[in-house]
């Protein structure tokens, strides 16, 4: 049975995601039985990392499927294709949390912290917080693996077509991932952090999150190169307006919403447009005060109030509501200038809606 365009990130979409991966981590899990029971650690730890979710990659996927040539009759293969985007999304995860050296994942201890809680659980030697680090190191490394094994299983007819894309989008996001760590390293002047943030923001996130998944789905569904085009016109703006809405919920979200901390980009240093824009728009004493502020591990309640009000009195917010607004309506636009199937315009439609409006 199809699902339903208006609701493209149903519960029932989500939950066929979710047995298809299941299915493929424990055929995994298996495979490195053979290894020794000391790997049990690692598959449990991916299945926890890839359990829930909004599911936005896998959906993006299908539903670029869909526009090219309508719902699959036989789902599976699409889904597995689909859903390997999210344990792609997942090693980011992995990685991401041990370099911004995030305690939790969704409400959860993120994989590095849960490592080092059984290192010293058992009494093992050395450094609890290196075997943490080491472990979601690998756990992430692994998943990336996993995820080019997840789409290969799915023998999709048009696979070798959709290879240059896949294999794009796992460079695109290592960049992008290396970009982030170089913004927040770099002592760059609030110019410089401005355009590193908006490439951090298409490389590390929209490719990989609207982009690629999009444009790959609808070549594995057979999409013309015009069509092609026209989804990447999509999904570069909404990617980026995916993106600056999680930037805002990262600093002013709700932590019962979101899973994290309230204020934790703020600790983490991380340099997202948001911030960029403020330091670009603040007077010196005001700019210096934020520069201080972001990127103290310790910043506590009152800090986090502080820096929220200097971002506030620049106006970095409105401009980046505004950037926002404007990515959804580019993207909603970019879908009249080809003729796509039914089903997937309406669910592109609602996808949009769904990326920029949400609160978590």
């Amino acid at each position: 049975m199809p699902y339903d365009a208006n609701d493209p990130l149903s519960a029932t979409f989500r939950a066929d995601v979710s047995r298809v991966i299941a299915a493929f981590l424990e055929q995994r899990r298996a495979e490195v039985r053979e290894i020794g029971e000391e790997i049990t650690p690692l598959v449990d730890a991916a299945e926890l990392l890839v359990s829930g979710g909004k599911r936005f990659r896998p959906g993006f996927c299908w539903w670029g499927f869909a526009a090219a040539s309508g719902q699959p009759v036989d789902s599976l293969p699409v889904l597995a294709a689909a859903a390997s985007f999210d344990l792609l999304h997942a090693s980011a995860l992995a990685h991401d949390d041990v370099m911004d050296a995030s305690d939790t994942r969704r409400g959860k201890p993120a994989a590095h912290v849960a490592f080092a809680a059984n290192h010293r659980r058992q009494g093992w030697r050395g450094d609890s917080d290196s075997y943490g680090r080491a472990g979601a190191i690998l756990l992430g490394d692994l998943l990336l693996m996993w995820s080019v094994a997840m789409v290969e299983t799915s023998s999709l007819d048009r696979l070798a077509a959709a290879r240059p894309l896949l294999d794009a989008v796992r460079t695109e996001v290592t960049c992008g991932q290396f970009l982030d760590i170089r913004a927040q390293s770099e002592r760059a002047d609030p110019e410089r952090a401005v355009d590193l943030s908006r490439r951090v923001t298409e490389y590390k996130s929209a490719r990989y999150t609207v982009t690629r998944p999009l444009q790959a789905g609808a070549v594995l569904g057979g999409a013309s190169a015009e069509v092609v085009a026209a989804l990447g016109a999509y999904g570069s703006p909404l990617g980026r307006a995916f993106q600056l809405r999680d930037d805002l919920l990262g600093v002013y979200g709700d932590e019962a919403l979101t899973g994290k901390p309230a204020g934790d980009d703020l600790r983490e240093g991380k340099q997202t447009l948001l911030v960029g824009l403020a330091r670009q728009r603040s007077a010196d004493a005001a700019r210096s005060r934020l520069e201080a502020l972001v990127g103290d591990p310790a910043l506590d309640a009152a800090g986090v109030d502080e820096a929220r009000g200097i971002i506030d009195a620049s106006g970095a917010v409105a401009l980046v509501e505004a950037e926002i607004q404007q990515g959804y309506e580019t993207a909603v636009g970019a879908l009249d200038s080809v003729q796509l199937h039914d089903d997937g315009e309406t669910a592109l439609l609602a996808l949009a809606n769904l990326a920029v409006r949400r609160v978590y």
